[in-house]
């Protein structure tokens, strides 16, 4: 049965990145994993620490779009903003 990933706790050390730490270290993971030559367990580590960023990463971007607002422009020509439907 596969886990729920929305369940598990991202580490304390993790959730107190920033968006840009958070996915440069993901991308250096991923860099290292696609190397191939870590030992497995390492490997597994490093995969398991990739997934906390990669869901972390999504909370900031699931929070950022919270904030985002569609600015249009009204029949006047005046700006007009609304918020931005969330999924």
């Amino acid at each position: 049965m596969a886990k729920d990933e929305t369940k598990v706790e991202i580490p304390a050390d993790i959730a107190k990145m920033s968006f840009e730490d958070a996915l440069a270290q993901l991308e250096e993971i991923v860099r290292n994993l696609e190397g191939g030559d870590s030992a497995l367990d390492d490997a597994i580590a490093a995969y398991e620490r990739g997934a906390a960023l990669k869901r972390h990463c999504e909370s900031k971007l699931r929070q950022a779009q919270a904030r985002v607002e569609k600015i249009s422009l009204g029949a006047d020509g005046t700006p007009d903003t609304e918020p931005v439907p969330s999924d």
